[in-house]
């Protein structure tokens, strides 16, 4: 195998400010396996969770120091590079397997999806996000995501530095524009919650009253996650028996022995790959979240079209999809994930279905 990286750089459309700062732009990873006369392609990059923290030129580094390993190595079978890619970071680990994968897909002339046996008919809309910021720059964003597609689940951001007033004002105002979309339209708008670890206890509990008044369905990550895992998981005990919407464990959650200890104190866990270290360990997740009665949620960081086609791949697995940061890019290089409505559509060509636009040849 002949691993080659590539550095590229996304640009949003509208910065994306959450309870740990704002993101206009970043540089992200393609990772290149050759062999055989096929190339399997994969993306990843440095992010940041609060308690854990990966950059990119770390990640590159770990990538280019194995190349010279993998020389005398196959792309198949997969499970035989497992100890290989054991020691590296998750989005290093990520990158590889998303290679990886993209190789044999293309080696058997199918997708993923149809390969492991999914059935690509059973989708449901993605959420699309609205940030931190002042009222009306909030609903200026949601006017703008409306413009773009239906637009049927929305995500909103909380736990802002501005403290919890601020919280509620954003929360009171993107409820009645919801509402009133559903009075113009009659289309009603699904409102989600992401606090992103800005809270703590006592402030999670205050908030679960405003929230269900203004429709809430999900919670996600409303407290901080910490390192060590039985405090981080008796956070969750402590408010799930309060809770009136599904709790969502996302940063907290990384992988199935986060899965395992948590299950019994939430109902959902949001899957990105990034964290889970690619498709291998997530496909794992998503089958044992649903046989726990979980929901799945699979999401991203400031992601391009590679990285979520391949989270795509595990839509029909999925209670609440949340891919959409690569329809906020100015400079997305990739193509191949295609909607329909606000719903993504697993990608059909083989691999991970998605290729370079014709002006980002390598």
């Amino acid at each position: 195998m002949r691993l080659s990286l590539r550095r590229f750089l996304l640009t949003k459309a509208v910065p994306l400010a959450i309870s740990r700062g704002t993101t206009a732009a970043v540089e992200h990873l393609l990772v290149s396996l050759e062999h055989d006369g096929l190339t399997g392609i994969g993306e990843t990059g440095g992010f940041d969770t609060g308690h854990r923290h990966y950059a990119t030129d770390a990640v590159a580094a770990e990538l280019e120091a194995l190349a010279p390993q993998l020389g005398a190595l196959a792309p198949e079978p997969l499970q035989a590079l497992e100890p290989l890619l054991a020691g590296l970071s998750p989005p290093a680990r990520c990158g590889l397997d998303l290679a990886l994968h993209d190789w044999w897909g293309q080696r058997l002339g199918q997708p993923l999806w149809r390969l492991w046996g999914l059935d690509p008919g059973a989708r449901v809309a993605t959420s699309v996000t609205l940030g931190l910021g002042p009222p009306e720059a909030v609903l200026a964003r949601l006017e703008r995501w409306w413009l773009q597609l239906p637009a049927t689940r929305i995500k909103l951001k909380l736990g802002s530095p501005e403290g919890v007033a601020h919280d509620l004002v954003l929360l009171e105002a993107v409820a009645a524009a919801l509402e009133q979309r559903r009075q113009s339209t009659g289309v009603a708008c699904e409102l989600q919650v992401d606090a992103n670890g800005g809270w703590d206890l006592g402030t999670a509990r205050a908030m679960l009253v405003p929230l269900e008044r203004a429709g809430v369905v999900l919670l996600e990550q409303p407290l901080a996650p910490l390192l060590d895992a039985e405090l981080d998981t008796a956070g969750f005990e402590a408010l799930e028996l309060d809770c009136p919407m599904p709790l969502v464990a996302d940063e907290s959650c990384w992988d199935l022995a986060d899965l395992v200890r948590l299950a019994p104190y939430v109902d959902g866990i949001n899957i990105k790959l990034l964290k889970s270290g690619g498709l291998s360990e997530a496909l794992l997740m998503a089958q044992a979240a649903r046989r726990l009665g979980l929901g799945v949620m699979v999401g991203c960081y400031s992601d391009a079209a590679l990285l979520n086609g391949a989270a795509a791949q595990l839509l029909p697995l999925v209670t609440w999809p949340d891919l959409d940061s690569h329809l906020n890019l100015l400079d997305d290089p990739f193509s191949g994930l295609d909607l329909a409505g606000d719903r993504l559509l697993p990608p059909a060509g083989p691999g991970l279905g998605i290729g370079l636009r014709g002006d980002q040849a390598c």
